[in-house]
């Protein structure tokens, strides 16, 4: 019943992904959520997360940040980060931003991550779409309203993804 929410992995941070490995599985992109998943809600980008997506260019990733947020918030972070392509107002859990970036970045689902940290947006539109999702905790426990009572509603979901990770023996 919640599986449909289930993400592929879940990790601590963005910090924690093996981008190595999915490089040698054939991965070439990464579409990242930013608000919570890469700096704390609307916070600009940080040194940190500039090199981290240095790195990734580095590594030969394409990268694209997508966000329900405004143009100006995401604009003026993807800007940051390298000038790296952005979707603005993405109605995620919607397919039509996943599916738009891809074409943008010229990927399929099969070499393409989703990485977010919300389960009712972004992994469930991401997985709506067939795209490797990865759920990273909140950066920040301050959020809005409308988003703290979605975390409830998370929290049970993740109870019943963790029991499936158990019983499958494997990490969540």
């Amino acid at each position: 019943m919640f599986n449909t929410f289930f993400p592929d992995a879940y990790l601590d941070s963005v910090h924690d992904v093996d981008f190595e490995a999915f490089k040698e599985k054939g991965y070439k992109a990464v579409l990242f959520d930013i608000d919570n998943t890469l700096v704390c809600h609307g916070a600009p980008a940080s040194p940190e997360i500039i090199d981290f997506f240095e790195k990734l260019r580095d590594m030969g990733y394409q990268a694209m940040v997508m966000s329900n947020n405004k143009e100006p918030r995401v604009k003026s972070f993807a800007e940051a980060v390298g000038g790296i392509g952005y979707i603005y107002k993405a109605n995620k859990p919607a397919k039509k931003s996943y599916l738009h970036c891809m074409e943008v970045m010229g990927t399929d689902i099969s070499n393409t991550l989703f990485v977010g940290d919300q389960l009712f947006t972004d992994v469930w539109g991401a997985k709506r779409c067939g795209i490797h999702s990865i759920l990273v905790k909140p950066i920040d426990k301050k959020e809005e309203i409308q988003i703290v009572l979605k975390r409830y509603l998370e929290r049970i979901v993740l109870h019943f993804y963790k029991k499936e990770c158990e019983k499958l023996g494997r990490n969540s």
